[in-house]
Parts: C-alpha cells; structure tokens; sequence
C-alpha cells in the first residue's frame, strides 16, 4: 500500500472516529428538551444530568474533526483546497455551532436564573441540530461530488452544495445522532432519564435509520462496488441488532452495534468514492483523485511517522477519560444549583 492511499484510509478513519464520538455529543444536546423539559418538576436537574454525562468527553471528541482536517490539509492540500473552498459556508456554520456549543456548556451554571440558564440551553440544542447537519451535509457533497472544474474551482454559486444525496447525509447524520445520544443516555444515566432514553430509542430507533439506509444505498447504486456491499449489509444488520439489545436492557451492546453500524456505513461511503477524493459533477474527467491532489511521499512519511507514535498515546488518554467516567449517573449525584 502506498502512502496517499494509506492517508486516505486514515482520514476516513478520523472521520469514524469523529462521528461515533461526537455523534453521541449531539444526541444528547438535541434531547435536551424532550428528556429534560422546562415545565417538568425536575426539569433542570434532568438537564444537567445529560451535560454531565458528555461533560468530560465532548471537548476531547472534537479533537477527531480538528485532526481529520489537519490531516486532509498535510496529506491533499488539493483535496483540502476545493472541499473547504466550496463548503466554506456550512464549514463556517459547523465552526460558529461548535464555538456557541462549546461556549454554553461552559457559561450555564455561572449564573443562578431560569432565564441564564434557557439562553444557554437554547444555544446547546441548536448548536446540537445545525453542527451534525452541517457535518453530514460537507461530508455527503464529497462523497457524492461537487461542480468542480479543470482547475478543481467551484462552477457555481454557494449553493451548488445543497443537492439531494447532500441533504440527505444531512439528515442522516442528524437522525443517528440522535439515536446515538439516546442509547448513550440509557448507558450512561440511571433512574428516569434511562427509561425516557430507552423508549425514545425504541420507538423512532428504526424511522431514525432510515435516512441513513437512503444515504448508503445511493452512495452504494452511485459509485459502490461488489465488495462494499458487504459493510452496507454489516452497517444495517448491526443498526437493527442495536435497537434489539436496548430492548433487552443491554445498553452497553447496543452501543457497541452502534459502532458497527457506523463503521459499515463509512467504509461504504469512503469505498464508493475510492480512487477519487472529490468527483466532479460537472464532468468526470475533473474529478480529484488520490494520486492528483496528495502531498509528496517526503511529508507523508514524516506524517506517519508522527502519526504511528502519537495516535496510540492520544487513543489510550482519551480511553482511560471514558474508563474513569464510565459509571452511571443519575440525579441523585446532582448537587443544588449554586453560584460561582
């Protein structure tokens, strides 16, 4: 194997990363509302609760994105410079949701008022609807192609974009993170806000998956090959398995399906779009292929390099975070709310 095709398997290895982490991250940011009502009794205790559950994870999963972007930047600066110069708007969206999430997490509890605390809450659900929608959106239109010309330059407006396989992985990654969210609330939490997650998870687990269904199969029918069949299977098999074990009380396997899934899903995408990193759907002939847009084979084995001894002791820190708070929480272990 040679090094660009190596990087383009790590980048859709970052990406995995990203999504499985992250997509839990946003899950529960959008259940906010439902699992932890304002008008409920116990509406504010059920909503820190969720915070906590991601509070000592989520800054850490966003890493996966920063280095995948990193990553796509040293490896294909040609890849990097036509992607993110015509998705630079929902990029923009993606990073404004990420900051104003980031930043709420932090500022809720500073100040003892329901109405500081519904601003930030607000700024959490709908950082937690717009960041993954934009993610699925600038990750589908790669897969699925962009207006690129000769040059590898946008033909077009801001909009060019938007394109119904790219709506689609939207929506896709929007609705299983939220599936995602659920079943991480249902592992993670005790009392109440587990049975809330468990039959959310439930009820809307299989409509929650069908837009991921759409997603690989036009994904497999537009550029898939024989052998990508088989995660497309594995990923649905898996999903479905998933909703089962939750059914049976076994959160933790279903969050392991979970995985699963989703790993099926990626190496279908990332399989249809190999050898090319972006297609052109304005002719063929210009699309950007692995070879086209990678860097030389100098940096690229400086990069491995680095990689080889620096993302085993990143993957053991960030496991033994998840080890330390792997526990149950409830609302029990929730202190009164207090001011700084």
């Amino acid at each position: 194997m040679d090094l660009p095709t190596l990087w383009f398997l790590v980048i859709a290895l970052l990406w995995l990363g990203y999504l499985f982490l992250e997509g839990f991250d946003f899950g529960v940011g959008m259940l906010l509302p439902i699992f932890g009502p304002r008008r409920s009794e116990h509406g504010n205790t059920d909503r820190r609760v969720m915070i906590n559950t991601i509070g000592p994870v989520w800054d850490g999963n966003e890493v996966w994105l920063i280095v995948a972007g990193g990553a796509t930047f040293a490896a294909f600066p040609g890849w990097y410079a036509s992607l993110f110069s015509t998705a630079y708007l929902p990029l923009l969206l993606l990073l404004l949701a990420l900051i104003g999430r980031g930043v709420a997490f932090e500022y809720r509890g500073k100040v003892d008022t329901d109405r500081w605390r519904r601003t930030w809450d607000t700024v959490i659900v709908l950082a937690s609807w717009i960041a993954p929608a934009m993610v699925g959106l600038v990750l589908s239109a790669n897969v699925f192609g962009l207006p690129l010309d000769a040059n590898g330059d946008r033909v077009g407006g801001w909009w060019t974009i938007f394109t119904l396989p790219s709506v689609v992985g939207a929506i896709a990654v929007v609705t299983f993170s939220m599936l995602h969210g659920a079943v991480f609330l249902a592992l993670k939490t005790e009392g109440e806000i587990r049975l809330r997650a468990r039959r959310f998870a439930l009820r809307a687990g299989v409509p929650l998956l069908l837009p991921v269904v759409a997603l690989v199969l036009l994904a497999q029918f537009r550029g898939g090959s024989a052998w990508t069949w088989i995660p497309l299977v594995i990923a649905l098999v898996a999903g479905l398995l998933g909703i089962a074990r939750v059914a049976a009380d076994r959160e933790g396997q279903a969050f392991f399906l979970q995985a699963v899934a989703l790993t099926g899903v990626v190496v279908t995408l990332f399989g249809a779009l190999w050898p090319n990193v972006i297609p052109s759907t304005v002719d063929p002939a210009f699309s950007l292929s692995i070879e086209d847009t990678a860097a030389s084979d100098y940096p690229l084995m400086i990069m491995t390099w680095v990689a080889a001894f620096g993302t085993p002791a990143v993957m053991v820190y960030q496991g033994w975070t998840y080890w330390v708070f792997r526990k149950r929480i409830g609302t029990g272990h929730i202190p009164p709310v207090h001011a700084p």
